[in-house]
């Protein structure tokens, strides 16, 4: 009997089938996809230092896209406008960009 005949074989996976892609957020002007696994909405204090992170949106808040200790896919600039929103779907305007999220559940 060979040794590779009594090994355990376990099943190949993927990061994507174990933390699968929630969150894709298009930008509207060149139509760049970024696909995350969470999103957090950061609030900044007015000398535009961290104040909090929130699990929705609002006026002056950033999208972070896969937050993490040190780095994130994706951070955009303050929302100044809320164009759609429904539950599955934001369409919102920040201070230099127009991103639409959509959301899987």
């Amino acid at each position: 009997m060979k040794p590779s005949d009594t090994q355990l074989k376990l099943p190949l996976w993927s990061y994507d089938e174990v933390f699968p892609k929630k969150y894709k957020l298009v930008r509207e002007r060149d139509n760049l996809i970024m696909e995350g696994t969470k999103i957090r909405w950061i609030e900044w204090n007015e000398n535009e230092s961290y104040n909090s992170d929130h699990y929705e949106p609002e006026l002056g808040r950033s999208l972070i896209l896969d937050p993490n200790e040190i780095s994130c896919v994706w951070m955009t600039t303050e929302i100044t406008e809320i164009i759609e929103q429904k539950k599955e779907y934001i369409k919102f305007r920040t201070l230099n960009s127009v991103y639409e999220l959509f959301i899987e559940n």
